[in-house]
């Protein structure tokens, strides 16, 4: 029963005329012809339908009260003290045996947080389009002076090393992953594999410039390399590590002790045959 309906009833019972709009609207359709019966029905005194109305109304749900901790009822002994009688000997209470539930399917519990993504960036230089020498941050101009003297001592023309190419990570700021480590992984492939197949590298080896005594900054490029027995897994190349440029340029007992493993390079170099001479 609507609102309007169970209001009229209410008017009408209480003997209060309730009054209705006859006047027809524009564009209405007329009302149909029909026959009004003029006998007036008998009407129940207003007193008695209003007592009807009541009666059949439902009668309002009232919610259980908890008992509360200092009423009589959840007390008996203390009813029992006020009545005369013995408290009654209480039974021994074992109590109820609570399962373990694991915190991820509790609910409304909180969630573990993201793990933040690794913060890196890293400088390439591919030299001759065969060995990709990598150093941790950007490359300062002093550092690119040294690494081209360096080659061109054991043999290599500096015009043999490509501009430096920036590779920074996460590429997007606030950006939260599951596993860091495994998309950085996959992140820097897919960059390599990118400036690889646009500028024509054929790599076949990575020169790790990170080394640095008492600091341990390049950390996590090097779980990002993820190098294993003198080879990259996420690259898929061995690794030649060395010490890094900053540290070369500050300490000359660093640049004797590197000169054998750099002239070895060097005839390495020498004796592999580079990609565009196998054509």
């Amino acid at each position: 029963m609507t609102p309007e309906v169970t209001r009229r009833h209410y008017l009408d019972a209480m003997g209060i005329t309730a009054w209705a709009s006859r006047y027809q609207l524009p564009n209405a359709l007329p009302t149909e012809a029909c026959e009004w019966d003029e006998t007036p029905p008998e009407k129940t005194p207003p007193r008695e339908r209003l007592q009807a109305l009541l009666d059949d109304a439902p009668t309002p749900r009232s919610e259980p009260k908890a008992p509360s901790v200092n009423s009589p009822a959840s007390a008996p002994s203390s009813v029992r003290a006020l009545l005369g009688q013995a408290p009654a000997d209480k039974a021994p209470t074992e109590p109820l045996p609570v399962e373990s539930v694991p915190v991820e399917s509790v609910p409304g519990s909180m969630p573990a947080a993201p793990a933040k993504p690794l913060q890196f960036s890293l400088s390439c230089v591919c030299i001759g389009q065969r060995w990709l020498s990598l150093h941790p941050g950007e490359i300062t101009p002093q550092a690119q002076r040294l690494l081209a003297n360096i080659w061109q001592a054991v043999g290599i023309a500096p015009d043999a090393l490509s501009s430096v190419t920036l590779f920074k990570w996460p590429l997007m700021a606030n950006t939260f992953a599951e596993d860091p480590l495994e998309e950085a992984r996959e992140g820097l492939s897919a960059f390599m594999s990118g400036c690889a197949s646009r500028q024509g590298w054929a790599l076949e080896r990575v020169l790790w410039w990170g080394e640095q005594p008492e600091d341990d900054s390049a950390a996590d490029i090097i779980s990002v390399l993820n190098i294993q027995q003198a080879r990259s897994d996420t690259l898929e190349l061995p690794v030649w590590q060395g010490v890094a440029l900053e540290h070369l340029a500050k300490n000359g007992a660093a640049k004797r002790n590197l000169w054998p493993q750099l002239s070895a390079l060097g005839q390495q170099w020498k004796t592999l045959k580079a990609p565009e001479n196998d054509r």
